[in-house]
């Protein structure tokens, strides 16, 4: 692929959660009826992730459509990523917000893929979706939900039945593949095993032609060294916001 082609291709990170919903995982795609090009969100069931091509007045009724009503506790939530600080109307909660770093790597470091041991590194199936449930809320790496699973492979460390650690993958838009759901349990931290299930995403990536990408806080340094470390480099910066219908 030439420069040129790459600078292309890479516009589509620009809006990444819109980008996959209406390419690469379109068939995924949740909207209303007649709001197909207004905005889009994986299905509840995936996570929260959201998008819309634009702020505009009617992208966010089709987005207020796709969260549900608002209640007590403040309604469905929707996650969405903004090239620049969002101008959220009335109506809306904010969950949760922060800056993003997007990282792609376009030459991954080689590391050795060996099991630790005493323990086992294999690809996490529909048996393991409690467990990888149960890990994520426990580490809160971004949502998880029980049928994020479906978004691509997922790689884990395991201690009998009990993941220790998982890596996967999740945003899919042509030529970019998106590596997600990185966390450790508290009591395996410190031995590199984020690491090792990232590189095994990333080989399965590269092996298909494409490059991985990663969205990380902007002030998590630690994890972005690490990353930094595996061959990613920041591609630019991105607002985040979890939004909550207000309560009517």
């Amino acid at each position: 692929m030439d420069e040129l082609a790459i600078e292309r291709a890479e516009e589509l990170l620009d809006n990444p959660i819109w980008s996959a919903l209406t390419t690469d995982h379109a068939g995924l795609a949740v909207s209303g009826a007649h709001t197909e090009n207004q905005a889009r969100r994986y299905p509840e069931e995936i996570g929260p992730l959201s998008g819309m091509p634009a702020e505009t007045e009617a992208g966010w009724e089709a987005l207020a459509e796709l969260a549900g009503p608002g209640s007590a506790s403040g309604g469905g939530v929707v996650v969405l990523f903004f090239r620049d600080a969002p101008r959220i109307p009335a109506g809306w909660t904010v969950v949760r917000s922060g800056k993003l770093v997007q990282m792609v790597a376009e030459r991954p470091t080689a590391v050795e893929i060996t099991a630790p041991a005493g323990l086992t590194l294999r690809k996490l199936t529909a048996g393991d979706v409690q467990a990888m449930v149960e890990l994520a809320e426990l580490t809160e790496p971004g949502p998880f939900r029980l049928r994020t699973l479906e978004l691509g492979t997922f790689f884990g460390i395991l201690d009998g039945d009990r993941p220790l650690a998982m890596a996967g993958k999740r945003m899919h838009v042509p030529g970019f593949v998106e590596v997600s759901a990185v966390c450790t349990h508290p009591e395996a931290r410190g031995r590199g095993y984020a690491r090792l299930l990232m590189s095994c995403v990333m080989e399965e990536i590269v092996a298909a032609g494409k490059t991985p990408f990663l969205h990380a806080l902007k002030s998590n340094a630690g994890a972005i060294r690490v990353y930094e470390d595996l061959g990613f480099r920041v591609r630019r910066e991105l607002e985040f916001a979890a939004l909550a219908r207000s309560r009517e």
